[in-house]
């Protein structure tokens, strides 16, 4: 089998300094893909044609001294939510399935331009909100630590993708935790943003307001790496901010000592997070404190109201996408997708404005709580991943995403390992930061990462 592939970071310096060429790391890419893929189902289309012309086309470049980045050769994936002009659009749904893009999504466009080579589609719960085992048109996604446990969704072909070392970085939205939850159950980093940091046009919505892009990666300087190229105002994306883009990579480096982070165990307890979750949350305050930093209790808003007002803006923005296909062909759609756009049309516009008022006041809890602390470090998830015969595929989840009050204030968060869990699933947590304040969340992210240990866990895989 061919060798999980590097990180950007390594992929980067290899290209730099000539080790690696961006033909061969293309290659390296395709061969795994060509072994894991038939039982992961990670990907909906492999582009490999497409791959190799961009990677030696990039490996010409940077032989003539035309180098665009640190990016430039190295291989990616996008969720098939996202545009790529040439090729299919299927948001994993038979309503799409000959949905030909025209033009590349922003986020698309901005990694090309840095000169990335594009190895396909992947696979992802129907239009971000079914799933994981509804009856599709493509095989769902699979965990690569254990094919019978839930690789988190809604993208969960990216991170099957990354956690199994076909890809470094792959593209993911979060409109709840869609980034978040196969970053933690699959044992990689995911970031979700501060919402209009990074455009989302051209990536096939399920909730204007609720909606983030972002990427997941191997480690938090990978992630770093591609915030630096996604990042940056879109005037064509109306929920675009025009907001100054630091340089992260440059923010890894600060350490943590003297910063103040919020431990948010209340929200954890509120939230029904397990025994072995908490015992790692508990280790890594730990490390936290070994690296200099204070670390105070701190109280999130109160759980029940920030998923009463995700849950009704989901619900309606999401029937108002969808209500024309629901009318006209609902049995194109998967029974759990049908089932909880359908439930959309119950939300009233009365119940839609109240959410959206009480949103501005969950945000200003938050950003209270913010002001006392540099970073807030709570769960990703409330236990490792289950088995795929215990996820809730019922209309309206018995629980929601510990994850989804971040998306309801549009603060950023992040989602990385902190152990392995007792039958060898990997542990997350998450850290969230100040709006706009990513450089802020992935140095703090960066130096536990560097301190804790977890950094190069693998699920097992390797041949």
């Amino acid at each position: 089998m061919s060798a999980h592939v590097p990180s950007l970071a390594e992929a980067s310096r290899g290209i730099a300094d000539g080790t690696l060429s961006p033909v061969a790391l293309t290659e390296q890419a395709l061969a795994r893909i060509a072994a894991l893929d038939p039982v992961l189902n990670a990907f909906i289309e492999v582009t490999g044609p497409r791959a190799r012309a961009a990677a030696a086309q990039a490996e010409a470049e940077i032989k003539a001294g035309r180098r665009r980045g640190p990016l430039h050769g190295i291989p990616y994936a996008l969720k098939d939510i996202y545009d790529a002009a040439g090729l299919r659009t299927t948001c994993h749904s038979r309503q799409l399935l000959q949905n030909m893009a025209s033009e590349d999504a922003e986020t698309t466009a901005r990694l090309e331009a840095a000169g990335m080579v594009l190895l396909g589609k992947l696979s992802t719960h129907e239009f971000a909100r079914g799933g994981p085992t509804d009856s599709l048109p493509f095989p769902n996604a699979k965990n690569p630590w254990d094919v019978a446990r839930f690789a988190g969704g809604s993208s969960s072909g990216s991170g099957a993708a990354v956690a199994s070392g076909m890809v470094a970085m792959a593209m993911g939205s979060d409109t709840g935790g869609s980034i978040r939850l196969p970053a933690s159950y699959c044992g990689i980093v995911g970031l979700k943003a501060t919402y209009g940091r990074i455009s989302r046009r051209g990536v096939f919505p399920l909730s204007f307001t609720l909606d983030h892009a972002g990427p997941l990666t191997r480690t938090v300087e990978d992630c770093a790496m591609a915030m630096q190229v996604l990042a940056g105002h879109d005037p064509l994306d109306p929920g675009s901010a025009d907001a100054p883009v630091p340089d992260y990579l440059a923010a890894l480096g600060g350490g943590i000592a003297g910063l103040t982070i919020g431990r948010a165990r209340e929200f954890d307890v509120e939230s029904g997070v397990d025994a072995e979750t908490m015992a790692a949350l508990d280790a890594a305050t730990e490390v936290l404190r070994r690296l200099g930093a204070t670390v105070v209790e701190v109280t999130l808003p109160a759980r029940l109201r920030t998923d009463a007002v995700t849950q009704a803006i989901l619900l309606a923005e999401g029937f108002a996408i969808h209500a024309p296909w629901l009318r006209e062909k609902p049995e194109l759609y998967g029974r759990v997708t049908r089932e909880r756009l359908m439930m959309g049309a119950f939300v009233s516009g009365a119940e839609y404005v109240q959410a959206q008022r009480l949103r501005r006041v969950l945000t200003a809890e938050l950003d209270e709580v913010l002001s006392r602390c540099d970073a807030i470090l709570c769960a990703g998830t409330t236990s490792a991943a289950p088995l795929l015969a215990e996820v809730d595929e019922g209309p309206f989840r018995k629980s929601h995403p510990i994850t989804s009050p971040f998306n309801a204030t549009g603060h950023p968060a992040i989602a990385m390992p902190c152990g392995l869990a007792a039958n060898g699933m990997p542990l997350s947590l998450s850290f969230v930061g100040r709006s706009f304040d990513e450089a802020m969340l992935l140095r703090v992210s960066h130096a536990y990462e560097m301190a804790a240990g977890w950094r190069d866990i693998r699920p097992p895989l390797e041949a």
